[in-house]
């Protein structure tokens, strides 16, 4: 294999892939790049076996080949180099000769052979969404992902293809974040499945403001083909979470009694001020409504308090209820909207955030001091 690069093709190439490398695996294989070299395009690849991401450069091919490169090493050598250029060279042993300018560099490889294989998807089960779209979904969603590895179906978002429509879901048993948005799915794409947590923060991390992702699934992997105008593609491959996601149609809560209209900006910072207030015994703001009033305050008696109120459009009767301010940050945080509404039925059901649009938040409330 005989190629030259441009250093931000490279490190572009790099940079997409790099990230789902472990640090600590005990095949040596898993810390490779896979390089695949011909019709003047390099191909990079990196794996940890539950996670792949493949992504395409534009490069000047002298000699087509393939070989593995540990990837950690590759990046620091094309990060540092001062030449915008860069040569690879690789002989029968997997050996890569690198030069750019008065630098040159041997790094010992392993063969292409070695590499962990694709998994192969079928055409028909196709849909294909602006990034733009997909990206503020799961922005809308991931942060209600559950840590808890014991109740590993809920390690992720759940995704649902039905009836024209792309749904995402996230929860951990405490709240659980919704959107909704029309797409052409045809009668075979349909399909359920739940996207583990690595996946979900590589693809958000790899979606942009422009061109299309193609998502393509089996019954236990899905791949994600994110496309710009400017030539550049980047494939994710990743495993399934296996089992199925509870019923969150049934944690939704009725007909709300009350439906509040609050400037998000407002509540986020006075949430945020509050939150200073609390510790890890008393971890709750509560909001008090009152007319055209609500009261937001901090209690926690080893550290002191906070207060702050905002003037709103209220009528109803007075209500207070208590949540973990973390819970009602997430949401504001990920929401790029001037306004949202807080539905609540009484102090002890769910509250449920919603904005001018297709996303639903429901959290439950915490016991009032």
């Amino acid at each position: 294999m005989n190629l030259s690069i441009a250093k931000d093709q490279l490190l572009l190439g790099l940079q997409s892939v790099q990230s789902v490398v472990s640090s600590r695996t005990t095949l040596p294989i898993l810390s490779n790049v896979l390089l695949k070299a011909g019709d003047n395009r390099l191909e990079l690849t990196a794996t940890d076996l539950d996670v792949t991401i493949s992504c395409s450069v534009e490069a000047k091919v002298s000699k087509p080949g393939s070989t593995t490169i540990p990837v950690k090493k590759l990046f620091g050598i094309a990060r540092e180099l001062s030449s915008p250029e860069i040569e690879l060279e690789v002989d029968d042993k997997n050996t890569t000769a690198i030069s750019s300018g008065a630098s040159f560099f041997k790094i010992n490889g392993l063969a292409a052979e070695e590499f962990p294989p694709f998994p192969q998807f079928k055409e028909n089960k196709k849909v294909v969404l602006p990034q733009e779209k997909v990206r503020s979904m799961l922005k809308k969603t991931s942060f209600a992902i559950s840590t808890d590895e014991s109740r590993y179906v809920l390690n992720g978002v759940f995704l649902s293809l039905k009836d024209h429509k792309l749904t995402m879901v996230a929860t951990d048993g405490r709240r659980l974040a919704l959107v909704e948005e029309e797409a052409d799915i045809g009668e075979g794409s349909q399909g359920e499945f739940i996207v583990p947590t690595k996946a979900v923060n590589e693809l958000s991390r790899l979606l942009g403001d422009k061109g299309d992702v193609e998502i393509r699934f089996t019954d236990n992997q899905v791949a994600f083909t994110l496309k710009n105008d400017a030539g550049f593609s980047v494939l994710l491959i990743s495993k399934l979470v296996e089992g199925n996601y509870p019923n969150y149609r049934q944690v939704i809560p009725g007909e709300a009694k009350e439906r509040i209209p609050i400037q998000r900006e407002e509540l986020q910072q006075a949430v945020r001020r509050a939150e200073i207030m609390t510790s890890d015994k008393s971890n709750s703001v509560k909001l008090a409504f009152t007319k055209n009033n609500l009261t937001i305050t901090a209690n926690a008696p080893e550290v002191g308090e906070a207060k702050e109120s905002l003037a709103i459009d209220y009528k109803g009767k007075d209500m207070a209820i208590a949540f973990n301010p973390a819970y009602l940050l997430d949401p504001l945080n990920a929401l790029g909207v001037d306004e949202v509404f807080i539905e609540l039925i009484d102090e002890l059901s769910p509250g449920v955030l919603k904005i001018n649009g297709p996303f639903l938040y429901v959290v439950m409330p915490m016991r009032l001091s």
